[in-house]
């Protein structure tokens, strides 16, 4: 596993199964808890959920669409083309326990970084990787976080760093789709060829 940051794995901040069932049941963000937000786009958004909603810190990652200039977009649009949006989740996390740096280490080990046709088996312009920083602080640390993997992989990295006002959540059938479907979600990323090729990438298993 090639480390980017202070990760040694994308796992590394892996819950419980216990304290994933109560992050599970606690609906989101606790009333009144300190709550910041990220912007990430990874392939599939299911997939995504799943990858951060592990992280001690994370109160949720909902599934959506962002970098795009269609308003409300639905799921046929964005997939059809054309609308210039991504598939991404907005990830809410208490700053407390994570930073942003840990979500970009987190980001980059659960993506192909060299796929600029997608990730994975889903292909097409929605389904790219990309970084949507909301601060001047957030694109330098997601720029130079970009400059650190192209140097440590030796070769040219195709995730892109997206300006973007607008984040639209994606239908309710599609949120948290891992937890309600979780033999159908397990088939597709499974299928997908997802975790394979994450371990050609980045070493490990």
């Amino acid at each position: 596993m090639i480390p980017v940051f202070r990760l040694a794995a994308a796992g590394a901040l892996a819950l419980t199964a216990t304290a994933t069932a109560a992050l599970a049941a606690s609906g989101g963000v606790p009333e009144g808890a300190p709550e910041e937000r990220a912007y990430f786009a990874m392939g599939c958004f299911w997939c995504a959920e799943a990858d951060f909603e592990k992280l001690p810190g994370v109160y949720e990652a909902v599934s959506g669409y962002a970098g795009g200039t269609v308003p409300e977009p639905t799921y046929e649009q964005v997939t059809a083309g054309g609308t210039g949006h991504y598939e991404s989740v907005r990830v809410s996390y208490d700053p407390r326990k994570l930073t942003y740096q840990d979500l970009l280490d987190v980001f980059w080990h659960n993506i192909d970084p060299f796929d600029a046709e997608g990730q994975f088996c889903d292909k097409g312009d929605s389904y790219r990787s990309a970084i949507f920083p909301t601060t001047a602080e957030e694109r330098r640390l997601a720029t130079e976080s970009k400059r650190v993997v192209t140097e440590a992989l030796g070769r040219p990295v195709a995730t892109e760093i997206v300006s973007t006002r607008h984040f639209y959540p994606a239908e309710p059938y599609h949120q948290d789709y891992y937890r309600k479907n979780p033999l159908r979600y397990k088939f597709y990323r499974t299928t997908c060829g997802r975790d394979g090729r994450l371990a050609e990438v980045w070493g490990g298993g």
